[in-house]
């Protein structure tokens, strides 16, 4: 099982991507590696696609958590907004809400402690090893 995680700013760019689970942790050999390169391309092409969707739902509802908002093949792709218009998207293969929107808020608590910092720009990279961390850590809780 293999998740991908990504934060998208309010222009489109990306803040901050990851991918982790069982397949994620392994790396052997250079055709492993071209595979993993090329998989990797396509989680961003799945997440990009998208955005269209739920920049359309966020307007409908007043939730932050959209739940599944887009499929493919076996992907699937839930959403969170945040009062920012921050986006977190994660694209999974099994769904169980709950353990989801449970990362998803963790995630973005996370994601508030970074914005207080007064040296970060919003949209900007994210490059702290304590988030990517904190969100390793929320994935082994809750995915």
């Amino acid at each position: 099982m293999s998740y991908y995680f990504a934060i998208v700013g309010t222009k489109d760019n990306p803040i901050y991507e990851i991918e982790f689970g069982s397949s994620g942790t392994r790396s052997a050999g250079l055709d492993q590696n071209t595979k993993k390169d090329e998989h990797r391309h396509l989680n961003q092409f799945i997440i990009h696609s998208a955005l269209d969707i739920v920049e359309e739902l966020q307007w409908t509802t007043n939730t932050m958590y959209l739940k599944t908002v887009d499929k493919f093949n076996e992907w699937h792709v839930s959403a969170f907004i945040s009062a920012g218009n921050i986006k977190f998207l994660l694209l999974h293969e099994t769904k169980n809400e709950d353990s989801i929107r449970n990362f998803f808020n963790e995630c973005y608590e996370t994601y508030i402690k970074i914005l207080m910092n007064p040296f970060y720009e919003v949209n900007s990279p994210i490059n702290s090893i304590a988030f990517d961390t904190k969100v390793r850590s929320a994935s082994r809780k809750y995915l």
